[in-house]
């Protein structure tokens, strides 16, 4: 018998003690899952201090302004963008709204979220898109997969088990993670089979489990019926005393789900066939099925398996195009790309820069066409094609990698051919050939895009600018967003010197924007910083400027590129102006 006063083990030892058993009885098919847990310290902390700014959105962001930044990244899909920019940012404006104007009417009966239907084959940059959107407007994001709800039989667990996951994601802040966004793909895999046998009842039930957090729900973090939990649960109210309950409400958390949709399209096209029959029936040819499924009604929705409650709360569709061959190139030669750019640093990890061939990049996209799984094709055509390379050139001392086309379509001869010593000096002919086209190639995209890009960034983009910021894009491997904000951030930290200058020596200088750009040039080719800059500006500078001011009483100089390279003659024509306009007398 034992005795009363045993030690109580301790919640860690049960749930091993626990998992053992189920490891044991079921095997790997049953495992337990912890709770979320947040600290006591954390949760005092959180109650006391307001979380996410004072619990008020700060966002601004207006739909063109988000299309602009998709635009960067994703190639075609103009309408879905625009559905999907569009939709998101009235629901955070909508809800910065209700929290800025507490005498709007805040709740009405019948309000239904923006929640978001998305279609389109596999490839299309459906999960991509919505990451993106997330990583913009800074909230906590999660995705899961609607099969992985069917197949666990217990129907309900695993849809809250996403709103929990939001607050992990948000680092424990329950408010910030009740502005979160939850994506769920493969949704049409739960449609029921038009049916009442087997797999439907789960289907059907994963459904209606969805209704309530789509729609306005409280989801507690305790997770119910799991042992570990409650313990836990015990476990505070001994040290506090109280029963603390923590809960997530969904009222504005933004659902958006995707599939794609294999058999709707055929759905559709019998609607709108059977309707259209009939004397002086207008019978249209559509092309593909982006085309029909343009014309998706929630009828055809019911028909395809989901159930009338379950459409309604998805008043939101985006129809997503399939990808062309050419849609596949421009999405490699895309300068935010992440599969290019993804490969550059897996090169640079070992120091070997890596500049890619146009014509190469149209090889991968033939491959990756080929392969009908959109821009997934792309990553494995890109790993299958430089896979070789990136196991031997490591191991050797070439340090400058052109991918041209023979190296997409001959490796083996094409790896030969580098590791000769007196096939060195073509190699880095070659690589800095590509290096120059790259360099092209964002000179003429940012041309292109130069009146948004200069509005959005606040960045005036002159063309000496934009040879910089090609440069600089040329030089590190980062998307083209996050060069033009490092070139602001050196044209803010520049234009400081002008209050420096007057502030330390009393002279007005303006420094012009192509002195700016010549200064950031040197930053990045000799890797001098600001201070050391600024001594050199003032050895330049303050002696000739000062006696100009003192014989002429003007106090403002324009600093040119010129001005920089040949501070003396820039200093004497300056001279030479004030003298021949008499306002210096003759030495």
């Amino acid at each position: 018998m034992k005795e009363h006063n045993e030690k109580i083990p301790d919640p860690k030892e049960i749930e091993k003690e626990i998992g053992d058993f189920l490891a044991k009885k079921f095997g790997g098919s049953v495992k337990m899952v912890s709770p979320l847990v947040i600290p006591q310290e954390i949760t005092s902390e959180k109650a006391e201090k307001p979380s996410h700014k004072g619990g008020k959105i700060t966002f601004d962001l207006k739909p063109e302004d988000l299309i602009s930044y998709l635009d960067q990244y994703i190639v075609k899909q103009d309408k879905a963008k625009a559905i999907l920019a569009t939709k998101v940012c009235t629901h955070f404006n909508r809800i910065k709204r209700a929290e800025t104007s507490p005498d709007d009417i805040s709740y009405m009966v019948g309000h239904i979220k923006n929640n978001i239907l998305m279609f389109g084959p596999t490839g299309v940059g459906k999960t991509y898109i919505i990451k993106l959107i997330a990583e913009k407007i800074q909230v906590p994001f999660v995705k899961g997969d609607a099969t992985k709800f069917s197949e666990t039989g217990y129907v309900g667990g695993d849809v809250e088990d996403l709103v929990r996951d939001l607050v992990r994601e948000a680092d424990g802040d329950i408010e910030l993670a009740q502005y979160g966004i939850i994506y769920i793909d493969e949704i049409d895999k739960i449609a029921s089979s038009r049916n009442i046998i087997g797999v439907d009842v789960s289907r059907s039930g994963v459904q209606r489990a969805l209704l309530k957090p789509m729609e306005e729900t409280e989801v507690d973090l305790k997770v119910p019926h799991d042992p570990i939990s409650m313990i836990q649960e015990i476990e505070r109210f001994r040290k506090t005393g109280k029963r603390d309950k923590r809960a997530v409400n969904t009222g504005n958390i933004l659902f958006i789900m995707s599939g794609a949709f294999g058999d709707l399209a055929r759905i559709v096209k019998k609607r709108i066939a059977d309707q259209e029959i009939g004397f002086g029936a207008n019978i249209k040819d559509y092309r593909d099925d982006t085309d029909i499924l343009q014309k998706v009604k929630a009828e055809d929705l019911i028909e395809f398996g989901f159930e009338t409650e379950f459409v309604g709360r998805l008043p939101v569709r985006a129809v997503f195009e399939k990808l062309t061959e050419e849609d596949l190139f421009e999405i490699l030669k895309n300068p935010s790309n992440p599969i290019i750019l993804g490969k550059k640093l897996d090169f640079a990890a070992y120091d070997i820069d890596v500049k890619f061939e146009n014509k190469a990049l149209r090889v991968l996209a033939e491959k990756a066409f080929n392969e009908n799984t959109g821009a997934r094709g792309l990553v494995s055509a890109v790993e299958g094609a430089l896979l070789l390379f990136e196991k031997k050139l490591p191991s050797s001392d070439i340090k400058k990698f052109p991918v041209t086309v023979s190296v997409i379509k001959d490796p083996e001869r094409s790896l030969e051919n580098m590791m000769l010593l007196s096939n060195r000096n073509k190699l880095n002919e070659t690589f800095e050939k590509l290096a120059l086209e790259e360099k092209e190639s964002i000179i003429k995209y940012l041309g292109l895009n130069k009146k948004n890009m200069a509005g959005k960034y606040g960045l005036t983009l002159t063309s000496s600018r934009i040879k910089v910021v090609a440069s600089y894009y040329s030089n590190h491997i980062m998307d083209i967003e996050k060069v033009i904000n490092k070139i602001k951030s050196f044209n803010d930290d520049i234009k400081k010197l002008e209050l420096f200058f007057l502030k330390n020596h009393d002279i007005n200088i303006v420094l012009e924007d192509d002195a700016i750009d010549f200064i950031i040039e040197q930053f990045e080719k000799n890797n001098i910083n600001l201070d050391d800059f600024y001594e050199q500006l003032t050895n330049d500078f303050k002696h000739g400027l000062n006696l100009i001011r003192e014989k002429t009483g003007g106090n403002r100089f324009f600093i040119t590129r010129n001005a920089l390279i040949d501070p003396e003659a820039f200093i004497s024509n300056l001279i030479k102006d004030e003298l021949s306009h008499g306002l210096l007398p003759d030495a």
